[in-house]
């Protein structure tokens, strides 16, 4: 019964993570469909490699 009791009692590390997490982009991601999700992500990556060119440019000067 003890062990039931440790296992139902919120573990003071998850709780700090749990802070600083945006619960509001979690539950959005997870409406999507996963043809969504990976259109999103890929969306994310040309935007990184839109930066990263950019960057390079910047410094090329």
């Amino acid at each position: 019964m003890e062990r039931e009791e440790r296992s139902l009692r919120p573990d003071p590390l998850i709780e700090a993570y749990k802070r600083g997490l945006d619960r509001t982009l979690i539950r959005q991601s997870l409406r999507l469909s996963v043809e969504e999700r990976l259109e999103a992500l890929i969306e994310l990556q040309r935007f990184a490699d839109e930066l990263r060119r950019a960057g390079r440019q910047l410094h090329a000067r």
